[in-house]
């Protein structure tokens, strides 16, 4: 394995771009385009796994307002999306908000905003990991016949086995580049996307005909948020409705290998977006109609069955053999997305490594797959570690690992949207463009998601919010999330002692003109 070291020497130039300026990888250019870059968007979010397990809780927070709360939780990542755009319009960097941050606020608080998005996708890929194994046998005991078979899931060895192997399998496609990595994404986008379609119109089919007894007739009444019954269920519900929208920025992050770096990734950014939100709003209207929202029988907020909502209805909605394929699309869901989620990580952790964020050896890209090939490896140790680890200790542990995820996502997002109106604030009075799309848009989006997080810190501190578990009479959920904030601060204090030069902004500076990638 190869590997080309393209971290620039002091005095260095880059693709004639003087040191301090935002400086190439030596990724392979041109190998995405707008359709690809889209796709990687669509399949990082995995839509199908994001739907059987938050259809169900999002119900049961928010009754008949789970269409309204999914609007309103693609309204924040909607104004998000546009800090991302022109972001990336101004600087084409792989390192997505950890450059911006750094640009926009200077290096520590840049710093931690890439730590933010490394450990919400380290534990989300281990989440992912998880989820694929646990479908990959269930579905093999539905396509045998056989309950022994699906069992063997909750052998612990065995689920940490599969679950190891399929880290492995995903980290060696991404490994292997963005081309390897767009031909396996058409094929697992397509299948999911294609599936839940036909389960939106059999779903449609089945509640026109009344097939059963808790179906409910549509109302528009349903699109509006203001009709949740307390405030505190609206917040729990827009804090899922925010989970299932989080990964589409991964396609910001292929925009050194991307067609047009300066705009595609913007675009492709906002088509994955509006895929999402149709896919969302059609599924959950349709599977409301069909069989409502309460929580008796088949109904989307029962808590026998909310966990994992298409497992209940694939055979009563499909059919025996088409519900087969129900339990195809979410395994390939969470394979898709478990392949993709390396790639934000693996180059934000490329970038500060070649700003001298972090130790140099992961600026090293291989010299036959243009890919950060050791930080893809280590994404992917990192991932398998964790999971064992957390398995092994705690299976509380580890879901209130996954519920502390909300506080990441929400804290480098806003972290993001604000660098765009601070670092764009001398070209605000320029045209109405400027003021609503680099100022107002960010900011409303940013203070949105802000919000969510203190939120959520207070309700974290609450020892019922996740497992239940609890450390000194605090959540755990609290412990663990503003412990791996505080973890961070640590790596970046032990950092500072041996990179000076990043921290004193000697490498990667606010004033400095950025990289302009020819389209």
């Amino acid at each position: 394995m190869t590997q080309l070291d393209v971290r620039p020497q002091a005095g260095d130039t880059v693709s004639g771009v003087a040191e301090g300026d935002v400086r190439g990888k030596g990724l392979g250019k041109g190998s995405v385009g707008l359709v690809g870059s889209a796709v990687i968007g669509i399949s990082t979010v995995a839509p199908v796994y994001c739907l059987t397990s938050t259809l169900g809780s999002t119900a049961g927070e928010v009754g008949l307002q789970m269409p309204a709360v999914f609007l309103a939780g693609f309204l924040p990542m909607l104004l998000v999306a546009f800090a991302y755009r022109e972001l990336n319009k101004a600087m084409p960097d792989c390192g997505t908000s950890f450059t911006w941050t750094v640009k926009a606020f200077g290096p520590r608080i840049g710093w931690m905003c890439g730590w933010g998005l490394v450990i919400a996708t380290i534990i989300v890929l281990s989440n992912l990991a998880g989820v694929a194994t646990s479908y990959f046998w269930l579905l093999a005991g539905e396509v045998t016949n056989n309950p022994s078979i699906a069992a063997l899931d909750d052998n612990k060895l065995v689920h940490i086995a599969t679950c190891l192997t399929l880290i492995a399998i995903a980290t060696a496609i991404s490994y292997r580049g963005m081309t390897a990595t767009k031909g396996v994404q058409y094929a697992l986008v397509g299948l999911q996307l294609a599936v839940l379609a036909i389960f939106v119109a059999m779903a449609f089919q089945k509640a026109s005909a009344g097939t059963f007894d808790t179906g409910l007739d549509f109302s528009w009444q349903w699109m509006n948020p203001f009709a949740v019954e307390s405030m505190a269920a609206f917040t729990a519900g827009l804090s899922l409705s925010i989970f299932m929208y989080w990964g589409w920025d991964a396609c910001l992050s292929t925009n050194e290998e991307t067609s047009g770096s300066a705009k595609t990734p913007g675009r492709a950014a906002l088509v994955a977006m509006v895929v999402l939100v149709g896919s969302y709003l059609a599924t959950g209207v349709a599977a409301q109609m069909a069989v409502g929202s309460g929580g008796e029988g088949l109904g989307l907020a029962n808590e026998e069955t909310s966990d994992n909502v298409f497992a209940a209805l694939a055979g009563p909605v499909m059919g025996p053999v088409l519900g087969i394929l129900l339990f195809v699309a979410v395994l390939a869901s969470a394979a898709a997305s478990l392949q993709t989620t390396f790639i934000p990580v693996a180059r934000t952790v490329l970038a500060m490594s070649t700003y001298e964020a972090l130790p140099p050896s992961y600026a090293k890209v291989h010299e036959r797959f243009k890919t950060p090939g050791r930080a893809t490896v280590m994404a992917g140790v990192a991932t398998g570690v964790f999971y064992t680890v957390m398995t092994l200790v705690s299976e509380n542990v580890l879901t209130d690992t996954i519920f502390a995820l909300g506080l990441m996502i929400c804290f480098y997002y806003s972290l993001t949207a604000f660098a765009c109106a601070w670092y764009f604030r001398g070209e605000l009075r320029r045209s109405a463009r400027d003021l609503f799309f680099k100022g107002v848009f960010p900011v409303l989006g940013g203070l949105l998601l802000a919000a969510v997080f203190g939120k959520t810190l207070i309700d974290m501190w609450n020892p019922s919010y996740g497992s239940g578990s609890t450390v000194l009479g605090v959540g755990s959920v609290f412990v663990i999330g503003v412990g791996l904030l505080a973890l961070g601060l640590v790596i970046m204090f032990v950092t500072e002692r041996r990179s000076p030069a990043f921290f004193r902004g000697e490498v990667l500076t606010k004033s400095t003109p950025a990289l302009v990638v020819e389209d």
